[in-house]
């Protein structure tokens, strides 16, 4: 006999939710907060990683990029894996692969294996975090009761980032290995949890056609990226015409042609053209935004902890100011929508970060946290409460709702590889710029390109805002 796994009764007549609904949403809402930690628990952790692998900054940043490549370079094809076996059977599959994925990257060796690891769970966040929506999207009516869960959700994730600071900062006092494993057990206690709650969805008609994964678009696309950053990666030691850097950037090129190909080819591709305006520029300022963000702690990182000597749960409270603003207030920023208009606080925002970026633009010793990291800490956030979510908004205010779903995963797949790109960039910097037995002011000073890099990023991200401005 098939068992069933029904959807939720919504609850009382009163409006107020079942127990096994809310049962339901915490287990959503707790996975999007592990997929969101994933990241910045990598950031407070990188040097102590460094120096157990014997890794140099252009390997070490492949614990962050490598989530970020699996998440981004795979989110689409994961759209479509979804979409062909269903949503409970690859969200409760994904939950396990994500637990074995952490247990592996804890007991990592070896920097290949730590590396794959992060890939894999970049891939499993790419299948949980679009389908957790789409599952509250069905389990609860819509109006006020989806809308809350939705917001809870978004609650949960803008949350994520904040704690995955503190607790690594706490764990990596003791090993970053902890702050690596520690989602394993929390996971497969919301699987457990899942497999009750988690309801079926309901059953596509058959398809005449063959199901069509585009494997081979999804496997150029991801090949073009990891070629992309590990050719980055490798500038600072051979330069740009050796063949271990001059090689993989041009594979790099050549599979994103291949990718090309393949997706005008193919019946049914993974990435349609973007046509909307309005959509390519919250892409472009989303991108810029992230990637400059991401790039910036993994200088402040270096600094505090390499070159200063700060402990890991130091340097986690220090950047704590520019992580909890966009939690604190994930549940205003409809209100803050719908009474300033995305295009006025996307630029407001770009306009914060970029002013935060240029004031790092002269590096000093000893750091000065109150009077030079923490205004530019506090600017960062200020830029993701204005325009995070007015950006998010933006992206598919244009569209019909039969093409949302398409351009959500296109502007999120921009979020994640700007990520990696500019994190991977900034490392190579970094490393380009570092001399050997250079004193703590020396290797302050060595930070400037790479900061100058982040500041580039935010005011591309600040002139794309102004055009939307422009627009409007």
């Amino acid at each position: 006999m098939t068992r069933t796994h029904p959807a939720p009764a919504v609850g009382t007549g009163d409006g107020r939710w079942s127990p096994r609904l809310w049962g339901l949403l915490l287990v959503l809402a707790g996975n999007m907060l592990i997929d969101a930690l994933e990241v910045s628990v990598a950031v407070v952790a990188l040097p102590s990683i460094g120096t157990d692998l014997g890794l140099p900054l252009t390997d070490v940043h492949w614990a962050m990029t490598g989530f970020a490549v699996g998440f981004g370079g795979l989110l689409l094809f994961g759209a479509r894996v979804v979409g062909l076996l269903g949503r409970r059977r690859v969200y409760l599959a994904a939950l396990l692969v994500f637990a074995a994925a952490s247990a592996l990257s804890a007991l990592a060796q070896e920097p290949a294996l730590l590396v794959a690891t992060r890939l894999v769970k970049g891939f499993c966040a790419a299948l949980t975090a679009p389908t957790g929506l789409a599952i509250i999207a069905t389990a609860f009516p819509q109006g006020p009761a989806r809308d809350r869960a939705v917001s809870v959700y978004a609650l949960f994730g803008a949350g994520g980032f904040t704690g995955g600071l503190l607790l690594s900062g706490w764990l990596t006092e003791t090993s970053w290995r902890l702050a690596f494993a520690f989602p394993a057990p929390v996971v497969l206690i919301l699987f457990a949890l899942g497999l009750v709650l988690i309801p079926d969805e309901e059953r596509a008609p058959a398809r005449s056609t063959p199901r069509r994964y585009d494997l081979t678009g999804a496997g150029t696309f991801t090949a073009a990226l990891l070629a992309l950053v590990y050719g980055i990666g490798a500038v600072p030691a051979h330069g740009w015409t050796a063949p271990r850097a001059a090689g993989p950037l041009t594979a790099a090129v050549l599979l994103l042609v291949a990718f090309a190909v393949v997706e005008r080819t193919t019946p049914e591709p993974l990435v349609r053209p973007l046509r909307d305006a309005a959509l390519i520029r919250s892409a472009l300022g989303a991108a810029c935004l992230n990637g400059s963000y991401l790039g910036l702690l993994f200088v402040l990182t270096y600094q505090m902890q390499t070159i200063a000597g700060w402990p890991p749960s130091t340097a986690a409270l220090a950047l704590v100011p520019a992580a909890a603003p966009p939690a604190l207030t994930a549940l205003a920023s409809g209100r803050l929508v719908a009474r300033f208009g995305a295009p006025r606080l996307i630029a407001a925002g770009a306009a914060c970060a970029f002013a935060g970026y240029l004031l790092q633009l002269a590096p000093a010793w000893p750091l000065n946290y109150p009077a030079r990291l923490l205004p530019t800490l506090l600017l960062v956030g200020a830029a993701f409460v204005l325009s995070f979510a007015a950006l998010n908004m933006q992206a598919t205010s244009g569209l019909s709702p039969g093409e949302r779903g398409a351009a959500s995963g296109q502007y999120q797949t921009a979020v994640q590889l700007a990520a990696a790109i500019a994190v991977a960039a900034v490392a190579a910097l970094l490393a380009s710029a570092a001399v050997p037995g250079a004193t703590a002011a020396e290797a302050v000073e060595a930070c400037r390109p790479a900061l100058l890099l982040v500041a580039v990023l935010g005011g591309l991200g600040t002139l794309v805002g102004l055009t939307g401005l422009r627009r409007r």
